[in-house]
């Protein structure tokens, strides 16, 4: 079995709340900057537990306890995931090539002077 549906009868009562409160979020406060608009869907990883939005380019953006959504990234070497914040706390253990991946996020969203500052 697939542990990845769009399917929203597959979505219980938790993941239903999960999905409501990504959609005021996205109504509050938009999607994330680095979060393309092209082909968004609800999804949810039933191993996880995880409801999400991905869309056309598989970016991934989730709702924080802030009540905005942020993206949620993978790195492409090494397999780093979370938020930008959670990959600040790794990014002197990540290799080389996940950190240039890492840099090129942050110079996208304005947040290079935060990588600045844990190098």
């Amino acid at each position: 079995m697939n542990g990845y549906t769009e399917n929203l009868a597959d979505f219980g009562y938790m993941e239903q709340d999960k999905a409501k409160d990504i959609f005021e979020a996205w109504k509050l406060n938009g999607l994330p900057r680095d979060f393309d608009n092209d082909g968004v869907k609800l999804a949810f990883n039933m191993n996880s537990g995880n409801v999400f939005l991905t869309n056309a380019e598989y970016q991934v953006s989730m709702c924080g306890d802030n009540e905005e959504l942020y993206s949620f990234y993978t790195s492409p070497y090494e397999g780093y995931e979370g938020s930008f914040d959670d990959l600040l706390d790794e990014y002197k253990n990540m290799n080389k090539e996940d950190q240039e991946w890492f840099r090129d996020i942050a110079k996208n969203i304005n947040r290079l002077d935060e990588i600045k500052k844990v190098a």
